[in-house]
């Protein structure tokens, strides 16, 4: 069955490239598609990584950044990487909605830090997820960031739980992200993040959830009055191509471009620690009042997520257990 599927899979993209006037072998601009807005840490990153492989990669090929969802949203990208229409794009909380087993990064407070998520990829995500990935049609190249995810909202500072009671909160489109805000108190509304401005706006939500950087290049601070720094969940990004379109690529080509992908992380790392710093600055400075809960009411709440997750999924235990013993001691 599943030689069947990247027959199809192949075809199509032939099919693609085709449209494009072009074949696997021939220079030509590859399409990297995320979902942030300029100056976002997606966009920051995405950038980057052109600029360093474009710096070495053969004639006439170049890597060329579509953010703000120009060319879809995490859902509509996955769908055209396996159709062969982009070559990258940069999901995150996604793809636990892809493959179960990336729930593993919906866990509140899993992460410690970006030293312990570091820590993570090489004990977990290369040698187990990653393999579930490229059988669901995503071959990850790259693990980079979206980040500490924290709370805004337009009611009132989130400093327990039962403050969320009642509140209309977007969400990404992430089964566990939902199960936590539920369990939470909350009415999670998922939502794609491109029209989570205007939800704010008009009262369609009262709140959202997402890092610092996306936050500010969203200007979701312009919407809302408060900001709880929960960090309730780390997400990484993950830099995913189709399994057939990367490995007809020229040797070149793909030797350069996994380099610089992977060597973009610590350039992603730096770039969203120091975006942390500045833009919670930036945020009060607009003023929208910042509040610091206690994160371990929020977690004991929480625990039955981590209890469902270790239940439904198929190893999910056991790979928790081995992210919590990868933390730097």
């Amino acid at each position: 069955m599943r030689a069947s599927c990247l027959v199809v899979t192949t075809l199509l993209w032939a099919a693609a490239l085709a449209s494009c006037g072009g074949s696997a072998g021939e220079a030509r601009e590859l399409k990297f598609g995320h979902v942030g807005e300029p100056g976002s840490l997606f966009a920051l990153s995405a950038e980057e990584f052109a600029r360093r492989a474009n710096a070495r990669l053969p004639e006439g090929w170049s890597v060329i950044p579509y953010g703000s969802s120009q060319l879809g949203g995490d859902e509509q990208l996955l769908q055209k990487i396996k159709l062969g229409t982009v070559d990258f794009a940069l999901p995150s909380t996604v793809m636990s909605s892809q493959v179960e087993a990336f729930g593993l990064f919906e866990m509140p407070y899993l992460v410690q830090d970006r030293a312990h998520m570091r820590a993570i990829e090489e004990s977990v995500v290369w040698p187990d997820l990653a393999p579930l990935a490229e059988a669901a049609g995503y071959r990850i190249l790259a693990l980079w960031e979206n980040g500490f995810r924290h709370i805004t909202n337009n009611l009132r500072p989130i400093v327990v739980p039962s403050d969320l009671a009642g509140i209309k909160l977007r969400t990404p489109r992430g089964v566990w992200r939902v199960k936590l805000f539920q369990a939470l108190g909350a009415n999670p509304t998922p939502m794609p993040l491109s029209e989570v401005f205007i939800g704010l706006q008009t009262g369609v939500i009262d709140g959202q959830e997402n890092p610092l950087a996306q936050i500010w290049a969203s200007k979701l601070h312009e919407v809302q009055r408060y900001l709880s720094l929960t960090g309730h969940v780390y997400t990484p990004a993950y830099v995913v191509v189709s399994p057939a379109r990367w490995d007809a690529l020229p040797e070149a080509v793909r030797t350069v471009l996994e380099e610089e992908a992977r060597a973009t992380q610590a350039f992603v790392h730096e770039t969203a620690a120091r975006l942390d710093r500045e833009l919670l600055a930036s945020i009060e400075a607009a003023g929208v009042a910042v509040n610091r809960p206690d994160p371990e009411a929020f977690l004991e709440a929480a625990r039955g997520v981590y209890e469902e997750f270790s239940t439904s999924v198929a190893g999910a235990g056991q790979l928790v257990d081995r992210a919590v013993a990868a933390a730097p001691r």
